[in-house]
């Protein structure tokens, strides 16, 4: 059935074309879709482009959309059953197997001791002492097979890093409980295992990292006792001082002798309080280690894409695998399934002889790991990208009068989808703006599916309405059938260009693209004759959903796992960044990329009315719950808390002048909120705790005037100060110019001696005129933090000696209020010094949804 020519009175007309109002106007023929039967001949014979036909050729809106939300939630429910974490058996495992009930009865009794600060008793002798005990119980349990050497190390150095903007790290006798497993008659070569038994502040650490240890305790049992020889060495190494930004590692694999026999290592690490085991950086350059673990894991769950995504500095943190990474020269992987077989591998005594480029890894679903050198992966994308070619340019290179409205059509689909996508990017920018400025921030924090009903169908109804308003005012003459070929075609054409520039700037996480490519395009070439001779009935849609079934049950794996990474982090992301912006953006994206396949049916449908309609509303009334703060972010649920973090430190600041005279002093309880909402949920319950207690920069002081435990000032620019009693630490902080003196090459050397408790930071400005050449710390060149200014954290263990040390400035010009300012934060982490009267009660004013960490700490400023 063909449309006859439309009554004048309702005929639309293309924008820019030529006018036919008149009642004896010449209607003309519905655009085909001109040379595409060749192509689809492939997979079957071609078939002449039906023009426009009655209502009954159209999909119904109601069934096609409901059709489609439909798929998307079946394949979410596929991908949630993949991604079931593994249940705590019941029974204990079979001997040589890992005993789940034994590892957390590790956990259970580290946990048990409390907050594990490097430097305090808990850390340093209570958790060493039950780790050395139940090392000892393990090595009288091993098979002769296996020979045990346990070592306690003290390490100090210092070394320079560029997280966080970049700062100075110095340690002095730090712990690190060493085991190293090896063959009765000793081995050359080592893998590592790692993890850390401290904690931050106030934290028992259970998940990070103190379950890890409790793994590599019970690996170690399992290994011990195990019948099979092994090939090489295990050395685990129990760190306890990685919260002091990864100082224990540094001071193992650059100092300890058996440094010299690892080869690769595994490093257990974890960001939040659950999920599953993930392997997310490998390397540098093995692609071995990649083989090591499609071979050995039971439960794989990996991705290049979160290597590559970590490795790109958009997640604010870091993990030892930087340290061996860059200090130690060795590969590593995250991930404890390949421990035995890298310690049983032949390659790994000759591990140097693989490193060979990089490797293109993801898993199946959790069922297995598909891997290939990154080399392979960019001829299976180029080819990809022929295929492509071919498809487009048979249409493109037809005769002119064949190809003329196809061409122009195209260009203009693929102008109206950018179109679309960036103004449902707008959109939902300008509601997060909004939701920010009004205080509603982090709505979706607790209730994730909120940011889904906000901003995920503002952008869906969006894109679907720039696309009604073309199709009802520029494609006019069209039938739906060629447009959707067309938005098919223009949805293939972008992916392939992401596929394009993925691959030349070589990043393996381009096999995303090339799937969203490949599969598309068969299903296309396949059901192409079909939907010519048929138009879009049942039959077309199964198979072309059938079709999208692995891309876009893959791309929702990966965005669950995004949300999953992002989501805790944009709750502690600090002030600047407003979280909603950030959270919308990921949505418009994850929308862009769902629906690009998907718009050809808004193109094949009678209307959409319905749908907007339904989308709009849903956004309205979530948008209007959001404003009324229907949905409080924070959440004290055990099974899955959602707390908001607060920092307190009880201070007292001394600020002197050049002549050593005091010239400023004061005490305050100084508050940060880790978050974007600041303090505003806080007040209600804390009335003390408002705006007009916000607290003011000194400007001429380095980092603010404040004591930073970490530089984390430009993340965190929103904090408050309470006026507080004076603090008297039983053992206070002693800070002292030891000598002052000029070099022969006419710099001035100040040397400095510092005592107090097991964390310090030591803070430096130069003043106009003067510069910083040199300092004994790190690598000798003074590393500047954001703003100017030089941080050095500084963590010490027990019994250890004053830290001296000493900087170099050079004066180009003398000016009468000095050449440099500095400063020392004393940070009492643990012990009884760590409280005050004053910070323990308003503490404990705190509700039971947030978690605040409170210590004492003093602030002593100097100018020279």
């Amino acid at each position: 059935m063909e449309w006859g020519s439309e009554s004048a009175a309702v005929r639309r007309h293309r924008v820019g074309g030529e006018r036919r109002d008149g009642p004896g106007a010449t209607p003309q023929p519905e655009r085909e879709a001109p040379a595409q039967d060749s192509l689809a001949d492939s997979c079957g014979g071609g078939a002449r482009t039906r023009k426009r036909s009655g209502a009954g050729s159209a999909l119904s809106e109601a069934p096609a959309a409901l059709g489609l939300a439909l798929y998307l939630l079946a394949l979410r429910t596929l991908v949630q059953l993949s991604l079931q974490q593994l249940v705590l058996r019941g029974a204990p495992g079979h001997r040589g197997e890992f005993d789940a009930g034994q590892a957390r009865d590790y956990l259970e009794h580290i946990t048990a001791i409390g907050p594990r600060t490097t430097g305090s008793p808990e850390n340093e002798i209570l958790t060493v002492h039950y780790l050395l005990e139940q090392i000892k119980l393990i090595e009288v349990q091993s098979s002769s097979l296996h020979k045990i050497s346990v070592d306690v190390q003290r390490p100090t150095g210092s070394f320079s890093i560029d997280f966080l903007g970049g700062f100075t790290s110095y340690y002095d006798n730090i712990t690190n409980v060493v085991v190293k497993l090896e063959p009765r008659d000793g081995a050359q070569h080592a893998v590592l295992a790692n993890c850390h038994f401290d904690s931050v502040a106030n934290s028992p650490g259970a998940s990070d990292d103190a379950v890890s240890c409790s793994v590599m305790l019970e690996v170690l049992r399992v290994l011990s006792t195990s019948s099979e020889a092994l090939h090489h060495a295990v050395i685990f190494l129990f760190n306890g001082a990685e919260e002091n930004v990864l100082q224990a590692s540094h001071g193992f694999i650059t100092q300890h002798p058996w440094a010299s026999l690892i080869r690769a290592f595994i490093n257990l690490e974890a960001a939040g309080v659950g999920g599953k085991e993930l392997v997310f950086q490998t390397g540098p350059e093995n692609p071995w280690l990649v083989q090591a673990y499609v071979s050995a894991a039971k439960h794989p769950f990996a991705s290049v894409v979160a290597q590559e995504v970590f490795q790109s500095g958009i997640i604010p943190s870091d993990t030892d695998f930087r340290i061996y990474r860059d200090f130690g020269n060795i590969p590593g992987d995250n991930i404890l399934a390949v421990l035995k077989y890298l310690a049983t591998s032949d390659m790994l005594a000759t591990s140097s002889k693989y490193r060979h480029g990089n490797m293109v890894f993801f898993d199946v679903f959790g069922l297995f790991v598909i891997a290939y050198p990154s080399r392979v992966g960019s001829i299976i994308n180029y080819m990809v990208v022929m295929a492509v070619v071919l498809y487009l340019g048979k249409k493109f290179l037809q005769p002119k009068h064949k190809t003329a409205n196809y061409t122009k059509d195209f260009f203009c689909g693929l102008g109206i989808t950018l179109i679309s996508w960036f103004t449902s990017l707008v959109t939902v920018l300008i509601i997060a703006v909004f939701i920010s400025l009004i205080g509603q921030s982090l709505s979706w924090y607790n209730h994730f599916y909120v940011s889904v009903c906000l901003y995920g169908t503002a952008a869906v109804a969006k894109i679907i309405f720039i696309h009604t308003l073309a199709k009802r005012f520029y494609f006019v003459n069209a039938s739906g059938q060629y447009l959707g070929e067309v938005f098919f075609d223009v949805s293939l054409f972008v992916h392939c260009g992401f596929l394009i520039a993925l691959t030349y700037r070589g990043l393996c996480s381009a096999f995303i693209s090339a799937v969203w490519v490949a599969f598309p395009l068969l299903t296309k070439l396949c059901v192409h004759k079909g939907f010519k001779q048929h138009g879009a009935q049942g039959k077309f849609i199964a198979f072309y959903l059938l079709g999208m079934f692995i891309p876009y049950l893959y791309a929702l794996y990966l965005i669950w796992a995004v949300f999953e990474m992002f989501t805790p982090i944009l709750g502690r992301s600090g002030s600047e960044i407003p979280p909603d912006v950030v959270l919308a953006s990921i949505l418009a994206g994850c929308t862009m990329i769902l629906s690009s396949y998907f718009i050809n049916f808004i193109y094949l449908a009678k209307s959409t009315k319905k749908t907007m309609l339904t989308l709009t509303l849903v956004c309205s009334v979530t948008f209007l719950l959001v404003c009324s703060g229907t949905f409080f972010p924070y959440s004290s649920n055990p099974a899955s808390p959602k707390p908001k973090r607060v920092f307190l430190q009880h201070v007292t600041r001394t600020f002197h002048d050049l002549d050593g005279n005091i010239v400023k002093r004061d005490s305050g309880i100084w508050i940060n909120g880790f978050d974007y909402t600041g303090m505003s949920h806080i007040t209600s319950h804390i009335p003390e705790i408002n705006d007009t207690i916000r607290a003011h920069c000194e400007e001429s002081a380095p980092l603010c005037g404040f004591p930073w435990y970490l530089p984390v000032h430009f993340l965190i620019r929103k904090n408050w100060y309470l006026p507080a009693a004076d603090v008297s630490p039983r053992d206070p902080a002693h800070f002292r110019l030891v000598s002052k003196e000029r070099t022969p090459w006419d710099s001035v050397k100040l040397t400095f001696e510092a005592t107090g408790p097991s964390h310090m930071s030591f803070y430096v400005r130069t003043h106009k005129g003067s510069t910083l050449s040199q300092w004994s710390l790190g690598n000798g060149t003074p590393v500047t933090s954001k703003g100017g200014d030089y941080f050095v954290f500084y963590s010490h263990g027990l019994q250890a000696s004053a830290w001296q040390f000493w900087i170099e400035v050079q004066v180009l010009e003398e000016q009468p209020e000095g050449m440099v300012t500095v400063a020392i934060a004393a940070h009492y982490l643990s012990g009884e010094d760590k409280r005050s009267s004053q910070l323990d009660a308003l503490r404990d004013k705190f509700p039971d949804w947030t978690f605040p960490s409170a210590w004492v700490c003093t602030y002593d400023l100097f100018v020279f």
